[in-house]
């Protein structure tokens, strides 16, 4: 049977230090690139796989990072490679949990020590998951949501900034009936998003007859609906802005299909990669997801890092600001 290639074997052939192997293959920044190269091709030359397990031992960690997700998020094809690559360059894997509206989350995997820290990024307003982390002491940070109550590391959007954009370019095309498709009242992004759209209307002079406000979900299905309930309105709007592009896809996709009368303005939110298709050329908000994710990773990394060390940092929150990208689907068909 053949003896198993250690650390110790890879360091001898690379002539460093055992822990200078360890640094080297997780990525350290200080660790110089001819010395990383030089302990990289040794390592493949060996034959030699690094153990999580001895790792996990001598961090006591796992060297996981939990992202409690929404696949049907559109937003996701930027965030999770972006989340996946920055914890990736720090020695960390991201693990995938899945969640959806209808079906409740099993934290089992958040609590039973599988994991280093979580990034939540489906938190509503009244979400009891961010008070468990804190009580069991699991350190976590908000993409893109907050909950009440919680103090923690959150890496927010402008939403309500964004918001203003969105009004502001469709008053200044002279739309006076303005609707939108709101997000749910619990989710602290949309709900930011909708009081500064629905409020620079107000100041602009727009009675409330004619920005009527239609809750929606998030989701396509939830926009494809909305186009039913804003036609059988009284009066049509010429204009509707939607929280997020999913729901301006559906609107679009909707529009398209039943064809009643000119297409109103549309204006989405979070700049997804679908907004750029052709096919929607949709104007939207950009959140500048990657950045976004990539700075909820760190800010978690540097806090793994700092209680690895002994020390409690104050939490931290990175607003990124916001962008209109202007493309065709505001300007009424």
């Amino acid at each position: 049977m053949s003896q198993r290639i250690t650390s110790h074997d890879v360091a001898r052939a690379a002539q460093v230090s055992q822990a200078t192997v360890s640094r080297a293959l997780r990525g350290d920044p200080k660790i110089s690139e001819s010395t990383v190269r030089r302990v990289r091709e040794a390592a493949d030359r060996l034959g030699y796989v690094p153990s999580n397990l001895g790792r996990s031992l001598s961090r006591k960690a796992t060297g996981n990072i939990a992202v409690v997700a929404e696949l049907g998020n559109l937003t996701y094809p930027d965030t999770l490679p972006a989340m996946h690559d920055e914890l990736d360059r720090h020695g960390y894997r991201l693990l995938l949990v899945s969640e959806t509206p209808d079906k409740e989350l099993d934290h089992s995997l958040l609590f039973d020590g599988s994991v280093d820290g979580v990034i939540l990024t489906t938190s509503r307003l009244d979400s009891p998951l961010p008070a468990r982390l804190q009580e069991r002491r699991v350190p976590f940070v908000f993409l893109n949501r907050v909950t009440r109550g919680v103090e923690a590391d959150t890496v927010v959007a402008d939403n309500a900034g964004g918001g203003r954009l969105a009004a502001r370019l469709l008053l200044g095309d002279g739309h006076t009936r303005v609707a939108m498709l709101a997000g749910p009242s619990d989710m602290s992004s949309a709900s930011a998003r909708e009081r500064a759209f629905t409020a620079e209307l107000r100041e602009a002079g727009i009675d409330a007859k004619d920005r009527p406000v239609i809750r929606s979900g998030l989701t396509h299905d939830a926009g494809h609906r909305g186009w039913g309930q804003l036609m059988g309105l009284r009066q049509r709007p010429t204009a509707v802005f939607c929280t997020t592009d999913a729901v301006a896809v559906g609107l679009l996709n909707a529009w398209h299909e039943q064809g009643d009368g000119p297409r109103p303005a549309v204006v989405g939110f979070d700049n997804s990669p679908v907004a750029s298709w052709p096919t929607f050329d949709l104007t939207t908000i950009d959140t500048h997801l990657s950045q976004m994710a990539r700075t909820a990773s760190s800010v978690l990394v540097e806090r793994l890092t700092a209680l690895h060390a002994g020390q409690d940092p104050a939490a931290r929150r990175v607003v990124v600001p916001t962008e209109l990208v202007v493309r065709r689907s505001h300007v009424v068909a």
